[in-house]
């Protein structure tokens, strides 16, 4: 039976304050979902919190540890469905009936398929009333990878992307930088501390010596999964990211055991995949073995291209300089022949700002 809810104006202003305390676990949640909790009553915020690192307690157990009295009776706001199971902390769903609440408005069912609709009907079994759908959208818009992990096995992929106004990348011998000014690279360093890995192809490695690494300390990250696709096995055991400190995870098809036993010797992981569904393979080992939720693709034309074409690709931030390269520069996705509008690819634009003199604009990929 469905049970239509009527929210209330303070219902949204609670759900709105929720939303933004679990933002603030941006850069250090990971692989866990980003989320926020608020206890209410008698319009009274009596406590807040959200889940701050992985393996530390859950948003909503740190809100309950904030009320300096007692919860009963009160409300619960909070941006995601508690779990009814342990892992590195017990059942959020006990606290919250211990805690004596009377009411739970959540703003999405976990797509965990351990909790999946089990922690609300938990609550409501115990008494609680319930419910879940406010504010969902943007929910949503907070966990895009670890949704897509749980319901794709695959992780969120956004594709980075620098260009001129002539929608050139780099110039024809492969020099790209800089298209874009200091304070767009500033803004990369932000997608790539929200990122749980980064990846590149070999072609890129070769021709730019990437380190792949997050520079901003503001954010508390440092070391981000890096991620090679080599499928040939060229990666130069003296590459710029196997000085620093992270893992780097080399996908390869290529049995040469002598090759793998150089590139390991030199700091990197090298992972034997199948050539078939190789690129789709990499992101189900990424979400499987590695827990990634997001990954930041910074990448040259061809890579890209053929990640875009098998569907891969969830959104691209483009930042567009105000420089003109002329025909002879590179393009942005190397993809086959295009030669109907029936089969054109279609993105919607979701965001653009300005970043210095730069504009960046975010589409999502419509499948």
């Amino acid at each position: 039976m469905i049970r239509l809810v009527s929210w209330q104006e303070a219902d949204y202003f609670y759900m709105s304050r929720a939303l933004q305390l679990a933002a603030r676990g941006e850069y250090t949640t990971a692989p866990n979902p980003r989320v926020g909790c608020i206890i209410v009553r008698d319009n009274e915020i009596l406590g807040e919190g959200w889940h701050q690192f992985r393996g530390s307690a859950h948003a909503e157990i740190n809100a309950l540890d904030s009320v300096s009295a007692n919860a009963r009776g009160a409300s619960c706001y909070v941006t995601l469905e508690p779990c009814n199971h342990s892992g590195h902390t017990g059942p959020c769903t006990e606290a919250l009936i211990s805690s004596e609440i009377s009411r739970l408005v959540c703003a999405m069912v976990d797509p965990n398929p351990l909790v999946a609709g089990e922690g609300l009907a938990k609550l409501t079994e115990a008494g609680i009333e319930t419910s879940s759908g406010l504010m969902e959208a943007e929910a949503h818009k907070l966990n895009p990878g670890f949704i897509m992990r749980m319901t794709q096995k695959r992780p969120f992929v956004r594709c980075k992307m620098a260009m001129s106004l002539d929608a050139r990348t780099a110039m024809a011998s492969g020099e790209s930088k800089w298209i874009t000014s200091a304070a767009a690279r500033r803004d990369v360093q932000k997608l790539r501390a929200g990122s749980a890995a980064i990846m590149t192809g070999i072609d890129t490695v070769l021709l730019d010596d990437p380190g792949l690494d997050v520079r901003d300390e503001n954010t508390g990250r440092r070391d981000v999964l890096r991620v090679v696709l080599d499928r040939k096995l060229r990666m130069p055991v003296s590459a710029k990211m196997l000085t620093l400190t992270g893992r780097t995870l080399v996908f390869t098809n290529t049995e040469d055991s002598r090759k793998k036993q150089q590139i390991e010797a030199a700091g990197a992981e090298v992972i034997m995949l199948e050539e078939t569904g190789f690129l789709s393979a990499v992101l189900h080992f990424l979400a499987e073995h590695e827990e990634v939720n997001d990954v930041l693709l910074e990448a040259g034309a061809t890579l890209s291209g053929a990640m875009l074409e098998a569907g891969l690709i969830d959104e691209i931030v483009l930042y567009q300089a105000p420089v003109i390269l002329g025909d002879a520069a590179r393009g942005l996705f190397h993809l086959p022949a295009i030669t109907s509008m029936k089969d054109k690819l279609q993105v919607e634009i979701s965001d653009s700002r300005m970043v210095g003199v730069d504009r960046r604009m975010t589409y999502t990929v419509k499948r």
